[in-house]
C-alpha cells in the first residue's frame, strides 16, 4: 500500500465566518486565505460579507473595507492602486491578477475566493515571499552591458531596434505569470520562470547591449530555460497583456541560431 503524507501546514481548515454588518441587499461573500506561520497552525479560510453598495468597485477596495471595518488582522500588500507597482498580485477567483485592477463584478458567483500567489512560501495571509523570484530576476543581470565608450548624452537606436523593446516596460514584476506556471511550481529553484525570461529576452534584443553571447551562455541550461512547455498560462493571466511564452520561444530560437 502506498501512503502519501502531505507537507506540514498544507491542509487548509475552515476558519471564522465573520458576522455580517451589511444591511443592504447587494451582498458579496469573500472567502479569504489566512495563515500565520508564527503560531504553527494550519492555514484556514475566513469568510466575510460585504455590501457592495457601500464599497468601491475593485477587489482591493473590498480588502480595505474588511481590514478597516471588520478584521484589522488581515495582511496584504498594496501600494499604488493603479496597476503600476504589482504589490497587490494575488489569486482571485482561481486566477492570478492584481486586486487593484480586478473589478468585483468581473468575478462571477455569489462569493469570491482570495488566496496568495500559488506555490510560494507565505509570509502571512495574502503576502507571499518573493525572495527567490527577485533573486532569479537579478540573475539575468537586467542592466545594459556595453564595452563601447559611452556617449556624453545617450546611446541611440534606430526606430526599428527600438520597436523590438516596445511593451517590455509594461512588465511590473508582479509574479502573476511565473506563479501560474506548473513548471515553475515544480522547478522553481532552477527554472527562471516566465517573468525573468521575459526580461532576459528584453536585454537580448536590445541593440545597445554588447553581451548577447554571454547572456545566452548563462541561459543555456536544461532547467533555466527549457522547462517552458508553452502552455500559455503566463500569457493568459498577465494583467498587462504581455506574452512571456512568446519571448521564451524567441530566446530558444536565438539559442538554435547560436549553435
Amino acid at each position: 500500500m502506498v501512503q502519501l503524507t502531505l507537507p506540514k501546514n498544507s491542509k487548509i481548515a475552515k476558519g471564522k465566518d465573520w458576522p455580517s454588518k451589511a444591511s443592504g441587499k447587494n451582498i458579496k461573500t469573500f472567502k479569504i486565505y489566512r495563515y500565520d506561520p508564527e503560531d504553527g497552525s494550519n492555514p484556514y479560510w475566513d469568510t466575510y460579507h460585504i455590501d457592495l453598495d457601500e464599497c468601491g468597485p475593485m477587489v482591493l477596495d473590498a480588502l480595505f473595507k474588511i481590514k478597516n471595518e471588520i478584521d484589522p488582522t488581515l495582511a496584504f500588500r498594496r501600494s499604488c492602486r493603479e496597476g503600476v507597482c504589482g504589490s497587490c498580485a494575488m489569486n482571485i477567483g482561481g486566477r492570478n491578477t492584481l486586486a487593484c485592477t480586478k473589478a468585483i463584478e468581473d468575478v462571477s458567483g455569489k462569493s469570491i475566493s482570495i488566496s496568495p500567489l500559488p506555490h510560494m512560501p507565505v509570509v502571512r495571509d495574502l503576502v507571499p515571499d518573493l525572495s527567490n523570484f527577485y533573486k532569479q530576476y537579478a540573475s539575468i543581470e537586467p542592466w545594459l552591458h556595453t564595452s563601447t565608450p559611452l556617449p556624453t548624452e545617450e546611446l541611440t537606436q534606430t526606430i526599428e531596434d527600438r520597436d523590438k523593446l516596445d511593451g517590455y516596460y509594461e512588465c511590473i514584476l508582479c509574479a502573476s505569470c511565473s506563479t501560474s506556471c506548473p513548471s515553475y511550481w515544480w522547478n522553481g529553484d532552477r527554472y527562471l520562470g516566465p517573468a525573468a525570461l521575459l526580461q532576459a529576452h528584453r536585454w537580448l534584443v536590445d541593440s545597445r547591449d554588447d553581451a548577447q553571447d554571454e547572456r545566452l551562455e548563462k541561459l543555456d541550461d536544461p532547467f533555466k530555460l527549457y522547462r517552458c512547455h508553452t502552455i500559455m498560462n503566463c500569457a493568459n493571466v498577465c494583467p498587462k497583456g504581455l506574452n512571456p511564452a512568446k519571448a521564451i520561444a524567441e530566446v530558444k530560437k536565438m539559442m538554435v541560431a547560436r549553435a
